[in-house]
């Protein structure tokens, strides 16, 4: 079962600015009936500055909550500011999504952008060259999901995995095939030598692959696990249900707990059971 905020239960029940603008000057679309999610985003723009929004999506809780909070998100502000929104900040807006439901977030700043792109090109001539006039290759002919989506998924968000690229933009949920097309293009756009990560982006992460990663599993056999504290790279945890009277309970710690943080965050880190 996927654990949600109180924000992105708010805005499934309570969906904000839902419908549609009959003057709208721009409709944004992204996703389709087939592929099971859809968002069309209605923006007035007078000045410069989005003065209405409404949505009409079809999908699930996150799908709603995500165009939901975007509306909220793009009303009064500038365009200049509304071009700078990315899937990440709807999902911080949010509280955050479960890793399967992203792809939520993404089609709600697809839509945006695709919005903006329709305005600029109406309203300022905006100077297509031939290199954007090209379309983008698709890598994913299940979900029609094109190299650019996956391209800009790995870049904002610091995706690694093919699975990190299904969670957000459903490439490779179906058959499979174009697996070997998306680990290329982690290769190709991944950045190679990330930067050293504040004790606040840290601390997050660190807690983002206990919760995702590492809880789940114990769980699966009666297990679980509590991040007490982190001072530096040493991170202090208490193994939980059956893990915490196991006989290997610190083969668990440091070949499981330890090498998955040290995999997935920083290979300093040092795994110590309170």
């Amino acid at each position: 079962m996927w654990k949600y905020s109180d924000k992105v239960m708010d805005h499934y029940r309570n969906p904000r600015n839902v419908g549609k603008l009959d003057d709208a000057d721009v409709i944004g679309e992204a996703g389709s009936l087939t592929c099971g999610d859809s968002l069309k985003l209605y923006l007035k723009i007078k000045d410069g500055v989005v003065t209405d929004a409404k949505f009409q999506t079809f999908g699930c809780g996150s799908a709603v909550a995500s165009s939901s909070i975007l509306t909220e998100m793009v009303i009064g502000k500038p365009l200049e500011e509304v071009r700078k929104i990315t899937n990440a900040d709807i999902a911080k807006e949010l509280d955050g999504l479960p890793p399967e439901k992203m792809h939520c977030s993404v089609m709600g700043h697809e839509a945006l952008e695709d919005a903006l792109k329709k305005y600029y090109d109406e309203e300022i001539e905006f100077d297509l060259s031939d290199e954007h006039k090209k379309e983008s290759r698709v890598v994913c002919t299940c979900f029609n999901v094109t190299e650019d989506t996956i391209k800009e998924a790995i870049e904002v968000n610091g995706l690694t995995t093919p699975e990190d690229i299904t969670n957000y933009t459903k490439a490779g949920g179906a058959c499979g095939r174009c697996k070997g097309d998306i680990q290329k293009l982690i290769d190709k756009y991944a950045k190679k030598n990330e930067p050293k990560l504040s004790p606040a982006q840290l601390i997050l992460k660190i807690n983002k692959v206990i919760e995702n990663v590492i809880a789940p599993e114990l769980q699966k056999d009666g297990g679980d696990i509590e991040l007490i504290d982190i001072t530096d790279n040493k991170v202090y945890v208490k193994l939980q249900g059956r893990c915490s009277s196991c006989k290997n309970s610190v083969l668990t710690l440091k070949s499981f707990v330890e090498t998955t943080l040290r995999d997935k965050v920083s290979s300093d880190i040092e795994v110590i059971q309170v």
